[in-house]
């Protein structure tokens, strides 16, 4: 796993990693036993205080998806998606082909993910969008 930080967008560097860790939990890119990157190695990769991957870890363990094994690691206990669910299978292929004709059209990462929440949030607050 590879955590990314946006250093603009006000939120917290530790619950940017917790929420990376959340969402590769939920898509299946993380499943129970496997091993987070060491506090070193994210450090190393993103330039960030070793004490923001410690808190983003105990955060992940105080909600019971990881475990700290002293001198081993931390390791994922639970996921969080249906990574062997035949609709989630069929929604991805159908978004992949989504963002692919969005890319063509000349959007960018911001203009997609503006886009979708703002589509995602009306549909969940009940609000229709085919009229």
């Amino acid at each position: 796993m590879e955590f990314r930080i946006e250093r603009r967008s006000g939120v917290p560097t530790y619950l940017q990693l917790v929420a990376q860790v959340r969402r590769a939990l939920r898509v299946g890119a993380l499943a129970p036993g496997d091993r987070l990157p060491t506090a070193r190695a994210v450090v190393e990769a993103i330039a960030i205080n070793p004490n923001t991957v410690h808190k983003a870890y105990r955060e992940l363990e105080r909600e019971g998806l990881v475990e700290a094994r002293p001198g081993k690691g931390t390791f994922v206990l639970h996921a969080l998606g249906r990574p062997d669910s035949v609709t989630d299978g069929v929604l991805r292929t159908r978004l992949e082909d989504w963002v692919n004709e969005a890319v063509a059209a000349g959007l960018t990462v911001d203009d997609v993910q503006a886009l979708f929440a703002d589509v995602v949030e009306r549909l969940y607050r009940g609000e229709r969008t085919d009229e």
